[in-house]
């Protein structure tokens, strides 16, 4: 399609608005046959799942899916698996996404003829309302797992419509279906034994209820995960708030909001979500090391954090340690942005920050304390480092000198390397490599979060996938090291200060 012209670009971008932010907005169409009204769940569930039997002798060709057609075998026996999957009595997934159900059709036929049914995706269909998804469910006693992305459906005209649909759900997913949050306060409290929602691609932009209906809804004592990816969430302490029911809050995952700073709490002891362990909170606005510090206080058990693109991991500099210095700030962290923090990598960490803070924080003592609230902490595990100094030879210095120089240099994505192989005589001895940059890290860092780092600091695409990284060992053989290893750290791979690693940039 060419381009439109910006007077109707804007147009349909006022129309988007009105037809997905706007509450009862519609247009009107002509009625014609090519318009689809839906179907029911068992015409979809026949149709995708029973297929005729063809002559089991023979063998069929099948195109691979994702060959986009270039790809053709031969199969045998595929009637035996028709067979299987038309057994909808036994059926214990189905999909039945992009397949038009609108109802649920008569009453009992469902339970008559799939009764076993655990996890159901109904996502991208013409579902109108939570009603027609309870007559559904009503008839699933065993249904576990729901998905219904991408529906837009209206709230259950009543109670008993729904209250006994979904008693034995547990997970739910909501994406993309401009539910707000109240809405969905209305419809988990049916569920009680939910443990996982996703309510990403909403347009949420505050965890809101009317006044006059908050006391209508009660605690969840059982949801243990949410999911509000890709949102327009920005306060953090409202996000708090609003999750205060949800008493069993073990993992929170705000990527890709708007969450610029982390407030800080006045008592720890009555934070809302004082009980989480996983937090991702990647591509947000976070700029400052102080809402490191705040989120301590409201997440004191935190194991697992993401902070990956937000403007306080995301430095110019190749070796501003935003790692260490966050691991030193959060003592009960496991995990970082997906790689494992060991004991050693620990130690290190801390060491660091102690002599960070000696160097570029305030002389002062209690403002020490102040502006980094693990110094005295610190100071009582490791000793103040002037005292260190005194008895050890300056060990500030020396932990200084532990960060080891790693000297980075890029090759194209057309250039072919090998391993272990000599490259001044073999396949690599035509390597068209760059000027080495220059990279500090600690020893003690594992493979995996070095190749992040690696990624970071030259602004590749996000994840460990998108390069390879090889040694330059001292007779310029090459090895490959790998990029998800969190078992070994740097030095176990014979990693040294002045060593050069040769990078290469995989994906586009």
């Amino acid at each position: 399609m060419g381009r439109c012209s910006p007077r109707k670009a804007r147009w349909i971008k006022e129309w988007q608005k009105i037809l997905y932010i706007v509450p009862n907005a519609g247009s009107f169409i002509r009625t014609t046959a090519q318009i689809s009204y839906g179907t029911s769940f068992l015409t979809a569930l026949t149709e995708k799942y029973i297929e005729n039997p063809r002559n089991s002798s023979s063998v069929e060709k099948v195109i691979l899916g994702s060959s986009n057609g270039a790809i053709e075998v031969e199969a045998v026996g595929l009637d035996k698996i028709r067979a299987k999957l038309s057994r909808l009595d036994t059926l214990r997934e189905a999909s039945l996404d992009s397949r038009n159900v609108a109802t649920a059709g008569s009453s009992g036929d469902i339970r008559r003829t799939c009764p076993d049914i655990r996890g159901l995706d109904l996502s991208k269909n013409l579902l109108p309302s939570w009603d027609v998804v309870a007559l559904i469910a009503t008839e699933l006693g065993h249904l576990e797992r729901l998905a219904l992305n991408q529906n837009r459906m209206t709230l259950p005209r009543s109670a008993a419509i729904i209250a006994d649909a979904f008693r034995q759900l547990r997970e739910l997913q909501l994406n993309d279906t401009m539910t707000t949050w109240y809405e969905l306060r209305v419809v988990i409290r049916y569920m009680p034994e939910l443990q996982h929602v996703e309510v990403g691609y909403n347009r949420l932009r505050a965890l809101e209820i009317p006044n006059q209906l908050s006391k209508d809804l009660f605690e969840h004592p059982n949801i243990r995960s949410i999911n509000f990816d890709s949102n327009e969430l920005h306060c953090w302490a409202e996000i708090c708030e609003a999750l205060r029911p949800i008493t069993a809050l073990d993992r929170l995952l705000l990527s890709s909001n708007q969450v610029g700073r982390i407030e800080p709490i006045a008592d720890a002891t009555k934070s809302p979500v004082r009980n989480l362990n996983h937090l991702a909170l990647s591509f947000n606005a976070l700029a400052e090391w102080t809402d490191i510090d705040h989120l301590v206080h409201w997440c004191p058990h935190l194991e697992s954090l993401k902070l990956t693109g937000n403007p306080l991991m995301e430095g110019t500099q190749p070796g501003k340690n935003t790692r260490q210095l966050t691991i030193a700030r959060i003592a009960t962290l496991q995990t970082l942005d997906a790689a494992g923090i060991s004991s050693r990598e620990r130690t290190d960490s801390e060491l660091y920050y102690l002599s960070y803070i000696t160097k570029h924080g305030p002389s002062d003592e209690s403002a020490r304390c102040l502006e980094h609230p693990r110094w005295k902490e610190l100071c009582e595990k490791y000793g103040k480092p002037d005292e260190q100094a005194s008895s050890s030879k300056n060990k500030r210095d020396t932990l200084g000198n532990r960060l080891l120089r790693i000297n980075i240099f890029r090759c194209s994505r057309s250039t072919s390397i090998h391993s272990s192989t000599n490259a001044k005589t073999g396949p690599n001895s035509d390597l068209n490599l760059s000027e080495p940059t220059a990279l500090r890290v600690l020893p003690s860092m594992s493979m995996r979060a070095f190749h992040l780092k690696v990624a970071k600091s030259f602004k590749l695409p996000k994840g460990t996938q998108a390069l390879k990284v090889w040694l330059k060992m001292p007779d310029d053989a090459l090895i490959e090291l790998p990029s998800e290893d969190d078992t070994h750290d740097l030095s176990w791979w014979g990693i040294e200060d002045g060593s050069g690693v040769i990078l290469k940039e995989i994906h586009d």
